[in-house]
């Protein structure tokens, strides 16, 4: 499996951002590593047209759990599949936190996201509170088997460690804070699906930038990054494909 760069655009991003896949296309249209970039629902569509056939995929940042019926406001994952995504990002903090989305519920969504031949990219990780009290592999255990769904094989399922303390702050936990979380993640992966657990791709998030990213990627483990404010400008990303295509 190829290394992967995922970034997500959360609630920002009008038909005009989307000059910015042009020019990261132009830049970087054959990398190393795979390419992915999840806009708001509204840009799905134009997105996938636009970058059909190239170097970059195109995801969504949520989906339903029933792929159809009167659940005013969302979206299923077939309809994200019929927009042109291919990945799906799937129990984000922000998520979990604003919404009360639980272990289960993601789970659901994953296996409905598997369900529409979507590659589901789970999401995980503590606050600061759970980290500075020692919690934190015993949560990201608890989130990791709690919300995989069934059917998870290294093909359709990637796991993202965001420290929610990390996010859109400015702070990185120490590299050996990531590293010891991503060998714990790869040991409960292969404790959970065998052989398949040890080729699932983990991406580490969390105020993932040009000047740290080459670092990160160099940590074992680490298949990638879930990159959130930096995926916003095709050069801060374009930064951080090259980064993790040469790592």
């Amino acid at each position: 499996m190829k290394k992967l760069a995922a970034g997500n655009w959360k609630m920002n991003g009008t038909t005009a951002a989307l000059e910015e896949m042009r020019v990261l296309l132009a830049a970087h249209p054959a990398p190393a590593c795979e390419m992915l970039l999840c806009p708001p629902a509204t840009l799905i569509a134009q997105a996938a047209y636009h970058t059909k056939g190239k170097a970059l995929h195109i995801g969504g940042q949520d989906c339903h759990t029933k792929a159809s019926g009167a659940h005013t406001g969302d979206i299923s994952a077939a309809m994200l599949k019929d927009a042109g995504a291919s990945h799906v990002i799937l129990g984000h903090s922000e998520r979990r936190a604003d919404h009360g989305e639980t272990n289960a519920l993601v789970k659901a969504k994953a296996e409905a996201a598997l369900a529409a031949d979507l590659i589901a990219i789970v999401c995980l990780g503590e606050t600061e509170a759970q980290r500075d009290a020692g919690e934190t592999l015993a949560l990201c255990g608890n989130q990791l088997h709690g919300s995989i769904p069934a059917g998870a094989t290294a093909a359709n399922v990637v796991i993202a460690y965001e420290p929610v303390w990390a996010i859109g702050t400015g702070r990185t936990p120490t590299l050996e804070q990531i590293a010891e979380v991503h060998a714990f993640l790869r040991a409960e992966l292969a404790k959970a699906l065998g052989e398949d657990g040890h080729g699932v791709r983990i991406l580490y998030g969390g105020s993932v930038k040009p000047s740290n990213a080459a670092e990160i990627f160099a940590v074992q483990d680490v298949d990638g990054a879930l990159v959130g404010g930096a995926s916003l400008k095709a050069a801060d990303f374009g930064a951080i494909v090259a980064a993790l295509s040469a790592a």
